[in-house]
């Protein structure tokens, strides 16, 4: 259930305010957008610590937040490793790293907090037999992925 549904009567500003309380606390927030289809999750405020925010698409909301955490943690720290840069997470999928072509186009509430002139990135992963989005055969015909930019050569 989404926070809104949670605290009806509430409103966008609210749910915007509750977003700050947490990026203040923790440096950034992520957003779930449920789809039957295709969901997807992001972060918001890694841009107001001059990074790109990130994105991840086809996971659960568990999933996408472990993710996200992992990389947002990753960067805060060391840095974001550039596009078409793979990462094995210790308790994770392997990701590569892919630019968003339109991050303004799946992503409100970063919009929100960020204008439209903001940079994201997406952790695209391996299903379990190492299978990328793009290859034939992955996650077994079962599951979605899809990437939001272009591959960097």
């Amino acid at each position: 259930m989404c926070w809104m549904c949670d605290h009806p009567g509430s409103t966008i500003d609210d749910y915007l305010d509750r977003l700050r309380s947490i990026v203040l606390e923790h440096g950034w927030a992520t957003q779930y957008v449920e789809d039957n289809r295709t969901p997807y999750a992001y972060t918001v405020g890694l841009h107001e610590c001059g990074l790109p925010e990130l994105l991840v698409t086809g996971v659960s909301p568990q999933r996408a937040q472990r993710l996200l955490n992992s990389v947002a943690r990753i960067a805060m720290r060391d840095a974001l490793p550039p596009p078409g840069y793979r990462i094995q997470l210790p308790t994770g999928p392997l990701i590569e790293i892919v630019t968003v072509d339109h991050p303004d186009a799946h992503m409100d509430m970063a919009v929100a907090f960020n204008g439209i002139e903001f940079s994201a990135l997406q952790l695209v992963w391996a299903d379990g037999c190492g299978r990328w989005p793009w290859a034939a055969g992955f996650s077994d015909g079962r599951g979605r992925q899809p990437v939001l930019g272009m591959r960097a050569a």
